[in-house]
């Protein structure tokens, strides 16, 4: 099995000390220790987090927000399994419960107000060639359920391995290779459908 992005990560900083290491000396009050962990993980969440609510500073409000609540969490870390998806579980579930509650409130669309600012691949081409082809993908990405929108975004934007996915939502990995499959399934039945619903460009005289 190939090594996981946060594994590549971790091994591409130059401390060697190891994140449970770091937990330890946080637990004991070291707030340099904590500081590493957070400037370990901090592009990676954030990142996460933006794939999700893409605005820049909502993604960066609820990044410190999860650093917060992991803060406040760490004695309860069990230090025998990764902290990677303990963190990143914690961040997602939380930028999803903001979600619902924005959503509640009348606010029905994530992307109305904001313009996505990379592209996105749909995995299907488009044949009249949108100028707005990543705000196209995002709207098909939020038809898709949560439960499904999140295990793609996870796994086909930020290359989390089905086993990382699984312990960061709580699932067994049978569950998420299944919800993946049939997130794709989705996503490709939408943009399809947005395709053909589409209309025609002009025909030039």
């Amino acid at each position: 099995m190939p090594e996981s992005y946060i594994e590549n990560l971790q091994e591409s900083l130059p401390s060697a000390v190891s994140d449970a290491r770091l937990i330890e000396d946080a637990r004991r009050g070291d707030r340099d220790a904590f500081r590493d962990l957070v400037l370990r993980y901090e592009k990676k969440l954030y990142r996460v987090i933006y794939r999700f609510v893409h605005e820049d500073t909502l993604a960066e409000d609820l990044a410190q927000e999860t650093f917060l609540r992991v803060y406040e969490n760490l004695d309860q870390f069990d230090l025998s399994r990764r902290f990677g998806p303990w963190l990143f579980r914690i961040g997602v579930n939380l930028t999803l419960d903001f979600l619902r509650k924005r959503k509640r409130r009348g606010r029905t669309s994530v992307f109305s107000e904001i313009q996505p600012d990379e592209p996105m691949n749909p995995g299907s081409a488009d044949p009249r060639n949108h100028q707005d082809m990543s705000e196209e993908v995002l709207r098909v990405m939020e038809d898709i359920p949560e439960k499904y929108r999140s295990v793609l975004v996870l796994r086909d934007l930020e290359n989390f391995s089905t086993a990382e996915i699984a312990a960061i939502v709580g699932r067994k990995e049978a569950t998420i290779r299944w919800r993946l499959a049939e997130a794709r399934n989705r996503f490709k039945a939408l943009w399809l459908k947005r395709i053909e619903d589409a209309p025609s460009p002009p025909v030039e005289s």
